[in-house]
């Protein structure tokens, strides 16, 4: 068997759409399955269509690779190469992004900028899946924070959940992070991550595949912010600690006494002005 990484992008977005798909609603089974991202119906032309069919062709061969390398056998991904040309335009899934099916809240921001701040806030990028009949009409196939039928349902946003998968690598990320020579040593290290995991839990939906295929970057990124919020929160409530102490005429932290030692160091060290 091959080795595999902690964590990686590719497992990171599967678990990803799998939570973003708990909060949707769907056709049929396999419209869940998107080949192609855009941010309208517009932008589907013959370029997009042809996009989406080397995506799909690309994600069947490697899904075929992968099938057979489990089953341990001896063979090359090129074996399993799929002619996007042959492909038919109905198999493809295209996911819009849009806001239409998203009810309208005004007055939620004093001053909207986005057309998002004009809906009510949702805890991922809403959108919805099309598909081509056999006239080359698209129709709706899937509906994000939707419940039931998609003529017949409603907008839900708290029938989904967040994958157990997904929570683990959260955890697993905080813990990586939190033994890096940069924050180990400090004996709140473990409020940093507490904090840390509680940020991605807030935003780790927020991920939007449209605009980028590397979610480890975006959730070290969130970490970094978190880890640095609590260092800072710690530092200046020890300042506060310090400066009563020595009000008081008590022995402050030695993190102080340093500060102190070393400003006397640099008094001493400095040149009187000459006179004139």
């Amino acid at each position: 068997m091959r080795p595999r990484k902690y964590l990686n992008n590719k497992d990171l977005l599967a678990e990803i759409h799998k939570s973003k798909n708990s909060y949707s609603s769907f056709l049929t089974e396999t419209d869940h399955q998107f080949d192609i991202i855009l941010p309208s119906l517009d932008k589907i032309n013959i370029r997009t269509v042809a996009q989406a069919k080397r995506n799909r062709a690309d994600r069947l061969q490697k899904q075929a690779y992968e099938a057979a390398y489990l089953e341990n056998k001896k063979v090359k991904q090129a074996e399993f190469a799929v002619d996007w040309r042959k492909m038919e335009k109905t198999d493809l899934v295209f996911r819009i992004m849009s806001f239409d099916h998203i009810p309208l809240q005004p007055g939620r921001k004093k001053n909207p900028k986005t057309v998002a701040d004009h809906h009510v806030q949702c805890n991922f990028p809403p959108f919805q899946h099309y598909r081509f009949d056999d006239n080359d009409n698209l129709f709706c196939v899937g509906k994000s924070h939707w419940e039931g039928g998609l003529d017949n349902g409603h907008f839900s946003k708290e029938q989904g959940k967040m994958t157990p998968k997904l929570a683990r690598m959260f955890i697993k990320l905080c813990e990586r992070y939190g033994t890096r020579s940069n924050w180990r040593g400090y004996t709140y290290n473990d409020e940093m991550q507490s904090a840390a995991l509680l940020q991605l839990s807030q935003i780790g939906l927020q991920f939007d595949e449209s605009k980028s295929q590397n979610p480890f970057a975006y959730y070290t990124a969130a970490i970094t912010n978190s880890f640095t919020r609590v260092l800072n929160l710690e530092k200046k409530s020890q300042n506060i600690r310090d400066d009563i102490l020595e009000q008081n005429g008590m022995m402050p932290s030695y993190t102080r006494q340093n500060a102190n030692e070393q400003a006397a160091r640099d008094s001493v060290l400095t040149p009187l002005p000459k006179a004139d």
